[in-house]
């Protein structure tokens, strides 16, 4: 299975990103094989609007079932529900750190957004 984690830089030593959709990029891991790519965001970094909406997006296309960020607001965690993808937000520590935590069955997935939108 695939999952996201928004990140400040490439890599599993990269803090986890707060923000979902103006994250910096994603690590891709996946959790059969435990390898892993980045998906670079920045073009929604400076998106005007609808940062969240195409973040959300991308990852749909990308095949991912799990997301794994420090915050999702409203609009994008709309857009995540109807992909059908799972989201887990306050999260924080490294992308290795989230990647255990959410293995070892220790996250909360996210029953709404955590923040309103635009933030």
């Amino acid at each position: 299975m695939k999952i996201a984690i928004s990140a400040v830089t490439h890599g599993l030593d990269s803090d986890v990103d707060a923000r979902f959709g103006r994250a910096r990029v994603f690590v891709i891991y996946e959790t059969d094989s435990g390898e892993y790519t980045p998906l670079e965001n920045t073009v929604q970094m400076n998106a005007v609007q609808g940062a969240g909406i195409q973040t959300a997006q991308n990852l749909a296309n990308a095949g991912v079932s799990a997301v794994l960020t420090g915050h999702c607001g409203p609009k994008a965690y709309k857009t995540l529900a109807a992909a059908g993808i799972d989201i887990y937000a306050d999260v924080m520590g490294t992308v290795a750190d989230a990647i255990k935590a959410y293995i070892s069955g220790n996250l909360n997935k996210a029953s709404g957004p955590d923040v309103e939108g635009h933030w």
